[in-house]
């Protein structure tokens, strides 16, 4: 491994093909990998949907979600993020693993949001806490066609952060830990 990595923290992919490998991150404020206990969860959630889905993470920060998502036999994923040092370790990283079924897009997600959009089977949404993003993303998502009906959504957020959810997202799934809470929808029509 070169120099790049060793100055960088890390996490572990939980499951899948890429279990056990280490995904390198940007030592900056924004960037928070979702917890493995988490993302085990999460990906349990998802096992029965995750094979061949095309994924949609909004604030990829780390990556995790997304390679997680491969590593789970996802067909594709789109990952947003705006800061370019994070965006440069996010192309290493999937270079390293070999993953060549990520696109990497370096966007403000708000603004690539508003566009219209091509709808997603699974959505990632996860932003930076403290950042008033996670009910403008929801409203972007359901206004712009990237939700489908039976698409799925997960939100992580912090246990201070407002949650407004669309009357035809329908909570699947939910838990909390101490500080945060998490959550699966289902787009319904």
């Amino acid at each position: 491994m070169n120099n790049y990595f060793f100055k960088k923290n890390y996490v572990s992919i939980t499951a899948g093909q890429f279990k056990g490998k280490k995904i390198f991150f940007s030592n900056t404020s924004n960037v928070r990998p979702t917890m493995s206990r988490i993302r085990e969860t999460l990906f349990n959630w998802l096992s029965k949907n995750i094979k061949n889905a095309h994924c949609l993470d909004c604030f990829a920060g780390s990556g995790v979600l997304g390679i997680e998502s491969i590593s789970h036999y996802a067909k594709s994923v789109t990952s947003l993020e705006i800061e370019k040092k994070t965006v440069l370790t996010l192309l290493k990283n999937i270079q390293k693993l070999k993953i060549n079924n990520i696109n990497i897009i370096h966007t403000n997600s708000i603004y690539w949001l508003k566009k219209n959009g091509t709808p997603y089977d699974i959505i990632f949404i996860d932003p930076p806490y403290k950042m008033n993003l996670l009910n403008k993303t929801i409203i972007l998502l359901n206004k712009n066609n990237w939700i489908k009906k039976n698409s799925i959504i997960y939100i992580e957020k912090d246990k201070k952060t407002p949650l407004v959810i669309p009357k035809n997202w329908i909570l699947h799934k939910q838990k909390k830990t101490s500080k945060i809470e998490f959550f699966l929808y289902i787009f319904n029509v």
